[in-house]
């Protein structure tokens, strides 16, 4: 019986397709390069790698110069943002590659679980990666064996790197160094020493954002109003969230402190941050540099977030109460018997229309729950304009005291001397507001 043969023709392989018993092709190659720094030296060795490359497999007449692939001032910790690298990697996958040069294990990858994760897809793609300084070759059978230690080695380099880093840090810090990515930083910008200085445009939407909250403004209508108004936040976007508006006024960068340490590093691997809850100590740099906004305008917001956050109903069955500035009075008139706030509330009784405030624990639970009466929306605005004149209204005796000096002013000067006149005035005023207080 004559057996029936069918040839399979063979399938092309990514990869390196070299047969010892045929004519060798020229391989494809390319090289791998990185430093960790941006330094005027590391990128000198970043140039002189590629440079160096790119004459090393142009002079071997058995490889084809297939590109160089680089990541500059990359931790080479972790793989996810080497763009190089990763370009690399898929142009292997995609077989346009057949052989990596690169100069050692630590420019390849410090961490041992993706050096070995990528040294494995290549070299089941029959693609060799070549390890210089170690002398490796990955497709030799000792390869994978002294790759292992060698990677082991590199990332404990690593972890001994990250923490001298972070005890040189911690120095700085003690000393009262600071170091702050202004990047994303709204109002400051840094001069050639590294110094914090004052962006005088951006400082204007800080102070903005401050007094807008102090008139009674919520985080949504001071977010709302700078859109409106076409102003950048700190990252360049139009769109302002709540939580860049409270990071501004909780920010004692601002008044020209600085609080270091903020957050830690917890995973050198995958530069996993998160914030410092007492972890680690943290410092706190006073006087840092040139303030925007006055410490006692800053401690008054602290005050008032305090208070908005701590808004509740009655004393019993305390229920937390959402901050509104919808209206002049809203979220501050108080219920004298219970505690909780008062409510604006348009009645229209039988065709009569008229606005008055009640409070909100007898509006949800019924007068049983609190007594307090309603109260007639323009006897709350007379009573208020009266209670505010009352506090502003100036004391006989602070009127004296500004009539005199101004006859001091005037009969003790020429009063061609304006300017001189007008300094003086303005040294009375200033003890005037003094007084005031």
């Amino acid at each position: 019986m004559n057996a029936n043969v069918i040839i399979i023709p063979p399938r092309k392989i990514a990869g390196n397709t070299v047969d010892k018993h045929e004519d060798k092709p020229k391989l494809r190659v390319v090289a791998y390069c990185r430093v960790s720094t941006d330094s005027e030296e590391q990128a000198t060795s970043y140039d002189t790698q590629v440079q160096h490359y790119t004459d090393y497999i142009s002079r071997n007449p058995l490889w084809e110069f297939a590109g160089i692939y680089a990541d500059d001032g990359i931790s080479g910790t972790s793989t996810k943002k080497r763009v190089g690298f990763n370009d690399m990697i898929h142009d292997c996958m995609s077989g346009k590659v057949d052989m990596v040069i690169t100069k050692s294990i630590s420019r390849f990858a410090r961490n041992t679980i993706d050096c070995l994760k990528f040294v494995r897809q290549l070299k089941d793609k029959n693609i060799p990666i070549i390890f210089e300084k170690e002398n490796i070759n990955t497709m030799e059978a000792s390869g994978e064996l002294l790759l292992t230690i060698m990677a082991s080695l590199a990332q404990q380099e690593s972890a001994s790197l990250s923490q001298n880093v972070k005890l040189g840090l911690k120095f700085r810090y003690q000393e009262g160094k600071v170091q702050i990515n202004h990047n994303w930083f709204l109002g400051y910008t840094k001069d050639d020493e590294g110094n914090l200085v004052i962006l005088e445009q951006e400082a204007k939407v800080v102070r903005r954002i401050y007094r807008e909250y102090l008139e009674g403004a919520s985080l949504r209508d001071i977010a709302e109003g700078l859109e409106k108004d076409g102003i950048k936040n700190g990252a360049g976007h139009l769109k302002w969230n709540l939580s860049n508006i409270k990071g501004i006024l909780q920010n004692e960068k601002y008044i020209g402190d600085a609080l270091l340490q903020k957050t830690i590093t917890t995973d050198f691997i995958n530069h996993v941050r998160i914030k410092n809850d007492g972890t680690e100590p943290q410092y706190y740099v006073k006087d840092s540099h040139t303030p925007i906004i006055p410490r006692d305008i800053f401690f008054k917001v602290q005050e008032e977030m305090l208070r908005r956050a701590n808004m509740f109903s009655g004393e019993e069955n305390k229920k937390r109460r959402v901050y509104s500035s919808k209206y002049a009075l809203s979220s501050l008139c108080v219920c004298a018997k219970c505690g909780d706030v008062y409510r604006r509330i348009a009645w229209n009784n039988r065709g009569v229309h008229s606005v008055v405030w009640r409070c909100c624990t007898r509006v949800e639970n019924g007068p049983s729950a609190c007594d307090a009466p309603t109260v007639q929306e323009n006897e709350l605005q007379s009573a208020t304009v009266k209670a505010i004149n009352k506090v502003f209204s100036i004391p006989d005796e602070v009127l004296d005291t500004l009539n005199n000096n101004i006859r001091e002013i005037i009969a003790g000067n020429n009063l061609s001397e304006l300017e001189t006149v007008d300094k003086k005035i303005a040294d009375k005023q200033a003890i005037l507001l003094t007084l005031l207080k």
